[in-house]
């Protein structure tokens, strides 16, 4: 069954793509804000009112920061759509998660022998405190694991919630 058949999985996804459509749509949103102030501002000073202060540093503040969320929401939404698609053709795989360190994690599939085996190895990729100590509180805990592509791994456990990219750790 591909893991995209599971609702939680399903839920899961849903719930990202909504987080990257409101960083889209809140990035649009404050690109359009700010080219509305810049064109109140010159047709204030146009008829011959003063300059309100700080109005072209917010025109410029809002633009600017509205441009980069919006590029932040377009990655998401592309993150997603990758995410989805390997989902759907790949298959949820039960493993122990350990973690190794800040966030570096270790997933031993089922039926794992520490003398025999290798863990996976893989390092978080999630830039936000609160998703790494999230991951954290999960050690020892079973997840399931798909792969998106030879370097690139999802996470999930049973009432996380969300899914957690990772990617395949490099050896020292």
């Amino acid at each position: 069954m591909p893991a995209l058949d599971d609702p939680q999985t399903r839920t899961a996804v849903d719930a990202l793509r909504a987080g990257a459509l409101r960083w889209l749509a809140g990035g649009v949103l404050a690109v359009v804000l700010g080219l509305l102030m810049g064109a109140a501002v010159v047709r204030i000073v146009e008829n011959g009112g003063s300059r309100p202060p700080f109005a072209g540093l917010m025109v410029v503040a809002l633009v600017a920061g509205g441009v980069a969320v919006t590029v932040v929401g377009l990655g998401s939404l592309v993150r997603v759509r990758r995410w989805t698609a390997a989902l759907a053709r790949t298959e949820w795989r039960s493993g122990l998660l350990r973690i190794a360190g800040p966030a570096v994690l270790q997933v031993e599939p089922l039926g794992f022998d520490e003398f025999t085996d290798e863990p996976l190895r893989l390092q978080l990729m999630s830039t936000a405190v609160w998703r790494t100590r999230a991951v954290q509180q999960l050690n020892g805990a079973d997840v399931r694991y798909a792969e998106v592509s030879e370097q690139e791994w999802l996470l999930t456990a049973d009432g996380a919630g969300t899914l957690y990219g990772a990617r395949a750790a490099r050896r020292r």
